[in-house]
């Protein structure tokens, strides 16, 4: 069983060499205009393939959302909030 085990760990771990760093986007959303709005917004990020993380705050009506970037880019993240009802760009 030692064997196999170590046999398998030598074959995963190139691979994990080579999943993709974390990203992250912060979103300038509007629309949020009560303290409902975030969970929503929120729902519709983490839908998005991806992403592993959305942060939402109200106050600043932003969104930051950690992701992979093989699986989506901030373009989806942008189209997940707009398709929502809450457009938003992403801050430069």
């Amino acid at each position: 069983m030692r064997n196999s085990l170590s046999g398998l760990l030598a074959v995963l771990m190139p691979l994990a060499a080579l999943a993709a760093t974390p990203r992250t986007a912060v979103l300038d959303v509007q629309n949020m205009t009560c303290e409902l709005c975030p969970v929503t917004v929120k729902k519709s990020l983490e839908k998005a393939p991806g992403v592993s993380q959305a942060q939402i705050d109200f106050a600043k009506k932003t969104a930051t959302v950690t992701f992979d970037a093989d699986k989506t880019a901030a373009a989806a993240l942008v189209k997940a909030t707009t398709e929502a009802g809450y457009p938003s760009m992403v801050r430069r």
